[in-house]
């Protein structure tokens, strides 16, 4: 492999720099000044130093730092990590690119709450209000999670405490006389001994959430983990140290009062079993974030203005850069086509298998990948300006926003947790009152396991944990949820308004046909609509532009244009006035068309638009263009018919070709020469007869009506305003993606309503059978260690049913 480049030096007597450095020729000459003094500072002592390259800090040359030979040259370096990044990329510092790039702050990682997304901190840690672990914003965060390392070793530390606790407590049941053999005291005073680590620094976290619950009145799980695991512990402790304290009645042989180390530890033990477990999960839900980012590469072969190649550090890649691909190789940054044909495979971003033939002008996403042939592509978005970074940033948004159903849970869970308090309270009063001897333990023993059962634990996972694996399900299937409310309205909808160009169509149109009438030869016709067509921005206009240069026509010299919208343009050829539009263009500027109408009428009804030409104040002819339906259209609307969904196409083109259209895909009912105005009007007029409205283009006339939507869906390949005032994008570009967001979103919600469900029953059931309603049928009380199990086993059955959504097929 080639060294990588550095500028050509002229040499002088000294050895050192004094002339040219070759750049590529769009650079700011100042640039090229700024390079050469780079290199001159980094290779000429000045009083004994020389500037690291890297970082600038001066070097001495006899302090023993770092060094590098380049090209000739010796380069000094105030640190090792210093020389290894100018080793990797010499040309990166020496060009002048340093300079270029954006220079941006370190970022440090922001962590939030996927319950509150307004709780945003550094580093890991808690949510004040429900006491859930805190998430890096990204979805994803470089090296270990620290918090899941963590709470891993506490929970070893809980169970090499509670096997032996369980064993010493429950042994006698098992035909282990351990206690037995230890005595009573002996057993109790070990069992002290192997809890109190445990509660006093396994479970500190457990207890600083608490607390924080306490002291900001958000009470949660961790309020009755606190309550529930601090009162069994505080309770052994005194009757292991003070039993006199208690009445004798209560005692028993020996004098000695029972204990619950055993039930305090092996509930710390099960929670962190839960925590783990969740926290695992959360992890596994970044999952198509962090293979998103793996798509792109780590370097890019780097082709420098000389001509030389070598393989630069991503992050040093800067816009304009020239780079080649080769067969094989990712696309390392959204780019250019300055030569080369080849195929590239596109299905991370569309989910679509087929290769997309590539060439000399196209245009290409980092992170897809190029299949057999070799590409020389200029760097013209880089960094957090990509297509893959964009995708990455709206799948961890959505990740971290709240689905509308997140309020019911959320409700709930309100009242809940003093409701439970109370409910232990009471049980605790009713058993000590009322409860057969020792009706003191039998109290603690319903009072802590009603605090441990009811942990709304499940019930604070049960919309997180879906909304999360459902949009990294979408990112994978080329639909990106821009938040949860979209994912979640978007399953009640009843009506698809859809535009035509570049949604139901290629948006690719080509010039078709022209038709010429009165003494106007059709070449001189032709420059004229190629001249105002060159002015205009509408989507037809460049097809219409491009069609006739591909016949050899000039474009003829226009003044005074002007657009209509909704209608045409005007302007002026030698003086002489031009009109180019639809019917109402030529309504407008009082000229007769009825002669060829037609003509035109025959071309829309098989799907093409005309528009007519006017020169002089004379109908001079007519041009049309066809714009292809997408190959996938079709199935889509019969997918969506099979949906329950009512289609309704609205177009700014004319009723006959809307119609053509609509009729050839059966399309329900037809809204044609619509302005952006019009089409924001419709969904209003939707709304007010009750439907729930999704809408689907990709252009800017689109964003007023995306929004006012209750869903709105921008095509990828459509314009950016679209884009932002959608709440799902589709990549692919496509209405497939639609039925595809659709089938996410019934299975999302329908899996947000089971864990409810799950949530619900499981506490509704689980508080009275803790609270001793069973006692007179079985005779026994569900111990605090049963209760805990319980607990972390709904949680883990939230999780299992959630991530079932990654497996989601949204093809069926």
């Amino acid at each position: 492999m080639k060294k990588p480049f550095e500028a050509s030096h002229q040499h002088g007597d000294n050895g050192h720099v004094h002339a040219e450095t070759h750049h590529d020729h769009d650079h700011d000459p100042h640039h090229l000044q700024s390079a050469a003094d780079i290199h001159q500072s980094a290779t000429v002592p000045v009083d004994g130093s020389v500037t690291d390259p890297v970082c600038g800090m001066k070097v001495k040359l006899d302090a023993g730092k770092p060094s590098l030979e380049y090209k000739g040259d010796n380069y000094h370096f105030c640190s090792q990590k210093c020389h290894d990044r100018f080793e990797s990329d010499p040309y990166f510092y020496l060009s002048g690119n340093k300079a270029r790039k954006k220079e941006t702050a370190p970022k440090n990682t922001l962590y939030t709450c996927p319950m509150h997304p307004e709780i945003v901190q550094e580093g890991p840690g808690s949510c004040p209000i429900c006491g859930m672990a805190l998430e890096p914003q990204g979805g994803v965060v470089e090296g270990a999670n620290h918090e899941l390392t963590d709470f891993t070793r506490r929970l070893w530390v809980s169970s090499l405490a509670a096997i032996p606790l369980v064993l010493l407590t429950m042994g006698p049941m098992l035909g282990l006389p351990i206690r037995q053999w230890l005595g009573e005291s002996l057993a109790i005073y070990l069992e002290f001994v192997l809890a109190t680590p445990v509660i006093l620094w396994a479970a500190l976290p457990f207890f600083h959430r608490g607390w924080n619950s306490i002291r900001t009145w958000n009470l949660n799980m961790w309020t009755l983990i606190m309550i529930g695991v601090g009162s069994a512990y505080i309770y052994s402790v005194i009757a292991t140290f003070l039993p006199g304290l208690f009445p004798a009645g209560l005692q028993m042989h020996g004098g000695h009062m029972p204990v619950y180390y055993e039930a305090a530890v092996v509930i710390v033990a099960l929670v962190f079993v839960g925590q783990v477990l969740e926290l695992r999960a959360r992890e596994r839900t970044g999952d198509a974030i962090r293979a998103l980012l793996d798509l792109a590469p780590k370097t890019g072969r780097r082709i420098t203005p000389d001509g030389d190649e070598y393989d630069a550090p991503l992050e040093n890649i800067v816009e304009g850069d020239r780079l080649r691909v080769r067969p094989g190789e990712a696309v390392p940054v959204d780019a250019r086509v300055i030569s080369g044909k080849t195929s590239v495979d596109e299905s991370m971003l569309t989910g679509e298998p087929l290769p997309v033939e590539k060439g000399q002008g196209d245009t290409v996403t980092g992170g897809t990948l190029n299949k057999n042939g070799s590409l020389i592509i200029e760097a013209s978005r880089v960094g957090d300006e990509t297509m893959l970074a964009r995708i990455v940033a709206m799948v961890s948004a959505a990740q971290r926003s709240r689905a509308p159903i997140q309020g019911l849970a959320d409700r709930v869970a309100s009242f809940f947790v003093p409701s439970v308090i109370a409910v232990a309270i009471a049980a605790f009063g009713l058993w000590y009152a009322f409860g057969p001897d020792p009706a003191f333990v039998f109290a603690i023993v319903s009072a802590v396991s009603v605090l441990i059962i009811a942990c709304p634990c499940a019930l604070g996972l049960a919309t997180p944990m879906s909304i999360m694996t459902a949009t990294g399900r979408g990112a994978q299937a080329g639909v990106l949820i821009k938040d949860a409310e979209a994912l979640e309205r978007m399953a009640k909808v009843d009506v698809l308004v859809v535009d035509k160009t570049g949604t139901l169509t290629e948006g690719r149109p080509s010039l078709t046909d022209v038709i010429v009438v009165g003494d106007l030869p059709e070449a001189e016709m032709l420059a004229v609509v190629r001249g105002i067509e060159a002015n205009s921005e509408h989507p037809l206009a460049e097809a219409i532009a491009e069609g006739i240069k591909s016949r050899g026509v000039e474009a003829a010299a226009i003044t005074d244009f002007e657009a209509i919208t909704g209608k045409g343009v005007r302007a002026k050829f030698q003086g002489r006035p031009v009109a180019l539009g639809n019917a109402a263009m030529m309504e407008l500027s009082a000229i007769d068309h009825s002669g060829i109408e037609d003509q035109a009428n025959k071309l829309r009804g098989s799907g093409k638009t005309a528009m007519y030409v006017a020169i002089d104040g004379q109908l001079s002819g007519l041009v049309s263009v066809s714009d292809p339906i997408k190959q996938s259209t079709a199935e889509a609307i019969k997918a969506l018919h099979d949906a329950g969904l009512k289609i309704i196409m609205a177009t700014g083109d004319n009723e006959r070709t809307a119609r053509a259209v609509a009729d050839q895909l059966g399309i329900d009912e037809v809204r044609a020469g619509v302005l952006p105005e019009d089409k924001k009007a419709l969904v209003d007029e939707l709304h007010g007869k009750g439907h729930k409205v999704a809408m689907a283009g990709d252009g800017v006339n689109d964003a007023p009506a995306l929004a006012a939507a209750e869903v709105g869906i921008a095509m990828g390949t459509g314009a950016d305003v679209a884009v932002e005032s959608a709440g799902i994008t589709l990549l692919k570009g496509d209405l497939i993606g639609i039925v595809r967001a659709r089938k996410l979103s019934q299975s999302t919600l329908r899996n947000i309503k089971q864990n409810l469900f799950f949530a619900f029953a499981y506490n509704s059931l689980g508080i009275p059978i803790a609270a001793g309603v069973l006692y007179p049928i079985t005779g026994t009380l569900l111990s605090p260690m049963i209760a805990a199990a319980a607990m972390s086993l709904s949680s883990v059955s939230v999780i299992a049913n959630a991530l079932r959504l990654r497996r989601v097929d949204l093809d069926a």
